[in-house]
C-alpha cells in the first residue's frame, strides 16, 4: 500500500480579515465587478486573500466557480500558496476531478511531490477514480528516492485503473523513469506501448538518455525508431479531451508550462485547430517559451499538420536553436505538404549546416522525391550517411512506384524486401490499384495485409471500391459477404474542422447538428451551383445495392461535404476552410472540392488517411493521385 504521513489538514480560522484593512480602492471595486472577475486581475497572495475575506463577509465565497479560480491560482501562480490551496480544498464538499488535479500539480510545482501522492491517496479513499491527468500530474517533480519508494506502485495503480495503453500516462511514466535512471522500469513502460509511440515519447527518453549518459538505452530507443514503427500520437477524440481541458485551465487561470503547450500543440496538430494553435503561440511569445527548441520544433509540427506552410517556415526562420529534429520536421511537413522541391532544398541546407540527418529525415526526403531522384536518395542514405533502410523506406520507395503507375517495379522492391513488408508497404500498392484499376494486384496486395491484420476494415473497403470502379461485381460481393461473416463493419466517415476557435464534427449523413436544416439547404444549393458548373457525381466506389439517385444521395451526405457546406454559411469571404478526415477522400469529394475552392474562390486544405490536399483555382497539390 502507498503510505504517506503528511498532515494535509488545515484550519480556515485566519481566513476571516477585517475589513478595517481592506483598501478603499478594492473595496470600490468589489461593489463594481465579481469577485471571479477581480480574481482575473489578482497579482499577489496578499490581493487574493483580500478579495477571499471580502466574499466570505458577503456570503459569496461557496461559490464554486470562485473557490475553483483561489485554488487554481494558489497552486499555478509563481506567488501562489499551497497551505492557503489546502484550506480552501477543505471547505469543498465534493471537489472536482479538476480540482483534485489541480492540487496534486500544485505540490509537484513546488517540489513536494509526497503531499501530491498524499492528495492522490486521499483522493482514493474518496472514491474517486483518477483520470489520464492524475498520475502525469504526480509524477512531476519525481527525485530519485520517491520513483524507488512509490515508482511502482504508481504504475501498478494506473494499469490497474485502464491507463496502460494511454499515451499521456505511458508518457509520463517513461520520462520519470528515465530521468530518476530507473531504466528497467522505464523499459518496461516502453515496451508496453510499442506500436503507439510517438515522437514525443522518443525525444523525451533520448532526452532522458542524454543526461543520464545511457548509451545502452539511447540504442535501444534508436533501435525502435530503425524499425520505423512511429506513428502519430492519440486519437480525435483524446486530443479533443487534451483540448477540453486545456480550456478548463484557462478558465481557472492556471498558468500553462512549456509540457502543456507541447501537449496542446500536438493536439491541435491532429485536430487541425489551427486558431486555438495561434492562440497558444500567443502565449509562447508571450512567456518567453519560443526560445526552447522542443516548443518551437512542436509549433512548426503544428503548423505543417494544419496545412499553413507559411507560417512555418516563419517560425523556422525564428528559431534561435535549430537541431536535428528542427531540420527534420521542416523537411517531412514541406513534403507532405506537397512542397517537394522545397524539402530537397531545406535537405540540402541542413547538410550544409553540418547536421546528420537520421532515417526519419530520409522518410522526409523520400516523400519529397520523384522516382529518379528518389532511387538516388535510396542509395545515398546507406552509402553517404550509413543509415540502413527500415520497412517505412521500402514503403515510401513502393509508393513513389505506384504514383508513376510502376506497379510491376513496385511489386518486384517488395518481393526482394531484406525486411518482412508490413501492411504499409502492402497499402501503398493497393492505394495505386484503385487510381490504375489493376484489380490483380489489388487482390494480392489486399491478401497480405488482410493476413496481418485481418479486422482492418479499411481494406475491406478499399478492395470494394476497386471492384464497384472496376464494375467487378461478383467480386465485390464476396469481399461484403466475407465482411457479413467476419463481422467488419465500414467505418463511418467523420471530419472535424474548425470555426470560430471551436471543433465541429461531422459524420456522414448525420443530421444531430444545430443548423443541420441550414447546411443541408447550404448543400443542396452548392451541389446544383456545381452542377451548372460542370459538375457530374462520381459513383463509380458507391458499392452499396442502391440505384442511381440514391447512390448521388449517399455521395452527397459524406462528412467532409458537410463540413463544406457548414464552413461556407458559417465564415466570411476568403477564410480558408481546414478539414481533418479519418477516411480517404472518395473520388467524387475531391473532384468537388476542386470545384469549390474554384467556384468560391476558397482555398480548401484537407488532411485525410493518407495525404494532404490544398484544393486552389479549381486544382488539388496531389495531382489527384491518393
Amino acid at each position: 500500500m502507498l503510505c504517506l504521513s503528511i498532515p494535509l489538514s488545515f484550519s480556515l480560522a485566519t481566513l476571516t480579515l477585517s475589513l478595517s484593512w481592506f483598501p478603499k480602492r478594492m473595496i470600490s471595486h468589489c461593489f463594481g465587478e465579481s469577485p471571479i472577475s477581480l480574481l482575473e486581475k489578482c497579482k499577489s497572495m496578499y490581493q487574493l486573500k483580500q478579495i477571499h475575506s471580502h466574499t466570505i463577509k458577503m456570503g459569496l465565497s461557496s461559490d464554486p466557480l470562485f473557490r475553483n479560480r483561489v485554488i487554481a491560482f494558489c497552486c499555478a501562480h509563481e506567488s501562489g500558496n499551497m497551505n492557503y490551496a489546502h484550506q480552501v480544498f477543505d471547505t469543498i464538499p465534493h471537489p472536482s476531478m479538476f480540482i483534485w488535479n489541480t492540487m496534486i500539480k500544485g505540490y509537484s510545482k513546488i517540489s513536494h511531490p509526497e503531499n501530491g501522492v498524499s492528495m492522490y491517496l486521499l483522493m482514493l479513499t474518496s472514491n474517486i477514480k483518477p483520470d489520464r491527468f492524475t498520475f502525469p500530474f504526480s509524477l512531476k517533480g519525481f527525485t530519485r528516492d520517491m520513483a524507488l519508494q512509490h515508482g511502482k506502485e504508481l504504475l501498478n495503480h494506473a494499469v490497474k485503473h485502464g491507463f496502460d495503453s494511454n499515451l499521456f500516462v505511458q508518457k509520463a511514466f517513461i520520462h520519470m523513469f528515465s530521468l530518476c535512471g530507473i531504466v528497467d522500469l522505464a523499459h518496461k513502460v516502453f515496451d508496453m506501448e510499442r506500436g503507439a509511440t510517438n515522437s514525443v515519447t522518443l525525444v523525451l527518453v533520448l532526452s532522458a538518455c542524454s543526461k543520464l549518459k545511457d548509451l545502452e538505452w539511447g540504442k535501444h530507443i534508436f533501435k525502435y525508431i530503425n524499425g520505423g514503427i512511429v506513428e502519430p500520437c492519440g486519437e480525435m477524440d483524446e486530443a479533443q479531451g487534451a483540448l477540453a481541458l486545456f480550456r478548463e485551465m484557462q478558465m481557472s487561470n492556471v498558468k500553462p508550462d512549456e509540457f502543456t503547450m507541447v501537449s496542446i500543440l500536438i493536439a491541435c496538430a491532429l485536430l487541425g485547430a489551427l486558431e486555438l494553435g495561434e492562440w497558444v503561440k500567443t502565449c509562447i511569445d508571450k512567456n518567453s517559451n519560443k526560445n526552447d527548441s522542443f516548443v518551437g520544433n512542436a509549433l512548426v509540427d503544428m503548423y505543417f499538420k494544419c496545412g499553413n506552410v507559411r507560417k512555418a517556415k516563419k517560425v523556422f526562420k525564428e528559431m534561435y536553436q535549430k537541431d536535428k529534429f528542427t531540420w527534420t520536421t521542416m523537411i517531412v511537413g514541406l513534403a507532405i505538404n506537397g512542397h517537394g522541391e522545397e524539402a530537397l532544398a531545406m535537405f540540402s541546407n541542413m547538410i550544409e549546416a553540418s547536421v546528420t540527418p537520421d532515417e526519419i529525415t530520409y522518410i522526409g526526403v523520400l516523400c519529397a522525391c520523384m522516382v529518379d531522384k528518389g532511387k538516388s536518395f535510396f542509395t545515398n542514405m546507406t552509402m553517404q550517411h550509413g543509415i540502413k533502410p527500415t520497412v517505412t523506406h521500402y514503403g515510401c520507395m513502393v509508393d513513389l512506384l505506384g504514383c508513376v503507375g510502376c506497379l510491376e517495379e513496385a511489386l518486384e522492391v517488395i518481393v526482394n524486401m531484406p525486411v518482412k513488408p508490413n501492411s504499409i508497404v502492402w497499402g501503398s500498392p493497393l492505394g495505386a490499384c484503385r487510381v490504375h484499376k489493376n484489380v490483380q494486384l489489388a487482390d494480392m496486395a489486399a491478401k497480405q495485409i488482410l493476413e496481418l491484420e485481418p479486422e482492418n476494415g479499411a481494406v475491406y473497403v478499399l478492395l470494394c471500391n476497386i471492384y464497384a470502379a472496376s464494375k467487378k461485381w461478383e467480386n465485390l460481393c464476396q469481399v461484403r459477404k466475407l465482411m457479413m461473416e467476419r463481422g467488419i463493419k465500414k467505418t463511418p466517415g467523420c471530419s472535424l474542422m474548425e470555426l470560430n476557435g471551436n471543433v465541429y464534427e461531422f459524420v456522414a449523413g448525420d443530421q444531430s447538428h444545430p443548423q443541420s436544416k441550414e447546411i443541408y439547404a447550404k448543400l443542396e444549393n452548392m451541389m446544383q451551383g456545381l452542377i451548372k458548373a460542370g459538375y457530374s457525381p462520381d459513383t463509380s466506389e458507391v458499392f452499396l445495392d442502391l440505384g442511381e439517385e440514391d447512390k448521388e444521395t449517399a455521395l452527397y451526405r459524406h462528412s467532409e461535404k458537410l463540413a463544406i457546406a457548414y464552413a461556407l454559411i458559417s465564415s466570411g469571404p476568403g477564410v480558408t476552410i481546414r478539414i481533418v478526415k479519418n477516411l480517404r477522400m472518395c473520388v467524387d469529394c475531391h473532384h468537388m472540392a476542386k470545384l469549390v475552392s474554384q467556384a468560391y474562390n476558397r482555398e480548401l486544405i484537407v488532411k485525410d488517411k493518407t495525404r494532404f490536399h490544398h484544393f486552389r483555382h479549381g486544382s488539388c497539390s496531389c495531382n489527384n493521385f491518393w
